[in-house]
């Protein structure tokens, strides 16, 4: 049987890879990726030339039987996501289940960097002994009973947020949070134009209703407890 690595990649700063990455993906026989005009770029920095195949949420199932045939004839097989560690809030996570358990004598190592979630709890400047992370918000259904619950809870809450849905996100905030609440927006993280705009839900909101210009690119949300 082959060997699987699911391996961290920057969320912006192609300098952030790790060496050790860099080793495995030089190593592989196959890399998975979801986009390979992303994942090309990367290599390309690095002069690492490797086949490519496309594992992402809308081909997980062809995608997926695609790696367990490479495994099974025991090639080495590294898994990337567009940007951060594969797994957290991405379909990484339904290749590694279906390997665990349609092969479990493949070996499936992690090869950890960078992600955003810890990216942005080090800069928020929020203390977090704990905390609930949500990923992505849902779009549409179930969307307002989990600001209720964010408003609820006694954890410092984090989620990611597309800049379609941001303005809404914080606004919805806005109504639920009482004022004392801080909430921390932290935006294109390890780029050129990474921000944190910090203040009650309210105050930051009317931010990116000024301030339209910089609702763009990927967001992280912090929510005191």
């Amino acid at each position: 049987m082959g060997t699987l690595s699911v391996v961290a990649t920057p969320i912006g700063n192609l300098g952030d890879i790790t060496l050790r990455a860099l080793e495995t993906l030089r190593s592989a026989d196959v890399i998975a990726c979801e986009d390979t005009r992303v994942t090309a770029k990367l290599l390309a920095r690095y002069e690492i030339k490797k086949p490519l195949i496309i594992f992402h949420a809308r081909n997980a199932r062809a995608g997926g039987a695609r790696a367990e045939a490479l495994l099974q004839k025991g090639k080495h097989l590294a898994l990337v996501t567009d940007a951060g560690t594969p797994g957290v809030s991405d379909p990484g996570s339904e290749l590694v289940e279906r390997i665990r358990g349609a092969l479990p004598e493949v070996r499936i190592e992690t090869i950890p960097g960078p992600s955003a979630l810890a990216a942005a709890l080090s800069i928020a400047g929020i203390s977090a002994p704990e905390f609930l992370f949500l990923g992505f918000l849902p779009h549409k259904k179930g969307r307002q009973t989990l600001f209720a619950e964010i408003a609820a809870t006694r954890r410092v809450v984090v989620f990611y947020e597309s800049p379609h849905r941001i303005e809404k996100a914080l606004a919805s905030l806005a109504l639920a949070l009482d004022p004392p609440r801080r909430v921390t927006v932290l935006r294109e993280l390890t780029k050129i134009h990474e921000s944190v705009v910090s203040g009650n839900a309210t105050e930051v909101a009317q931010y990116f209703t000024e301030h339209h210009d910089e609702v763009r690119g990927e967001f992280v949300v912090v929510v005191s407890s």
